[in-house]
């Protein structure tokens, strides 16, 4: 069965160009002395992401090159990852890399010696899946490999660990000259073949993931800002106020289509705004929250402010001029 869901994937030639794509890009990445978080990450490569993002790890680093693995649904979640990168640093004696399932964003993967793309994951949060690898980039792995892969997790979740010298001591250290964006962690620096970024790219997933976020001039993977609090200040967050914010968010898409906004209510993600006038809850003193997904973010602090006027009895500003218009308000 399995072997037909391979035949069947490549009987189309839309299928087969995807698989060759694929397979060039690995052997091209493959002759690259340089972690391969770095590299997925600091790409301009829509196809690089996701899913497929996913299988260039398992296919390099487990089978090709031998790293260890540990894995786990966090126990509980982490806001603060830069002292988290100033820790990895010190482990010179190996390589690391760290895949992140986002919930919204899809699967995010970097270099956890560098605070600037660990960064990019945002806050960790609970019962999302965590993968760390370590290895050595190409020399044979062993029980040191192991236990980094193992204690590395444990610091995500935020426990105490005691790391042992042959960690710290090694050649995987981070370039501090290298540009941003660019750092490398081998004094063997190879850039990513011109080929690898000019394959022909996918249409974008239906699923909201870093790809289908990531603006085609900007390149990189998508960022995510903190969670902003709207207090609500009307008497009931009714139907007016809904309307009032659909037609404020519709404004910030139209001028920012490669971001996305993200609203959440008491914690959960809320794919319907209607549904916060439906459930009645949301009375004045409610805080509803929102964060912005995608590359080059712009204009939080104007958007946090007309949906705070949105989610007030001042509403009906935004409810001039057709159903179907979409206001100038950004």
């Amino acid at each position: 069965m399995a072997d037909n869901i391979i035949l069947d994937a490549l009987s189309t030639r839309s299928g087969f160009n995807s698989a060759v794509r694929q397979i060039k890009k690995t052997m091209e990445i493959a002759a690259i002395t340089d972690n391969l978080g770095s590299i997925i990450r600091n790409s301009d490569d829509e196809e690089m992401t996701g899913a497929k993002a996913g299988y260039l790890l398992r296919m390099l680093l487990v089978d090709k090159l031998g790293y260890k693995t540990a894995s786990a649904n966090l126990c509980a979640a982490v806001d603060d990852l830069s002292v988290l990168a100033d820790e990895f640093e010190k482990w010179s004696g190996v390589d690391l890399v760290a895949a992140y399932h986002h919930p919204e964003l899809g699967l995010l993967i970097a270099n956890p010696k560098i605070a600037q793309e660990l960064s990019c994951f945002g806050s960790l949060r609970k019962r999302e899946l965590l993968v760390v690898y370590a290895g050595l980039q190409g020399k044979e792995t062993g029980d040191n490999c192991q236990k980094a892969a193992s204690l590395a997790l444990k610091l995500f979740e935020g426990a105490k660990v005691t790391v042992p010298p042959a960690l710290l001591n090694g050649q995987f250290t981070v370039n501090k000259t290298a540009k941003p964006g660019k750092v490398i962690e081998n004094k063997t620096v190879k850039s990513i073949p011109a080929k690898a970024k000019n394959q022909t790219k996918s249409a974008a997933p239906v699923v909201p993931q870093a790809a289908a976020l990531a603006s085609p001039s900007s390149g990189g993977p998508a960022k995510m800002t903190p969670r902003y609090a709207v207090v609500v200040r009307n008497e009931l967050f009714h139907n007016g106020n809904v309307e009032a914010w659909k037609r404020i968010i519709a404004s910030y898409n139209a001028k920012h289509p490669y971001l996305q906004v993200f609203i959440y209510y008491e914690g959960e993600r809320i794919l319907d705004i209607n549904s916060l006038f439906k459930w009645g809850k949301v009375k004045h003193g409610s805080a509803i929250e929102f964060a912005v997904a995608g590359t080059e973010i712009k204009d939080v602090a104007k958007l946090q402010r007309y949906l705070a006027h949105g989610a007030s009895n001042m509403f009906e500003a935004f409810l001039h001029g057709p159903v179907s218009s979409v206001l100038k308000l950004f």
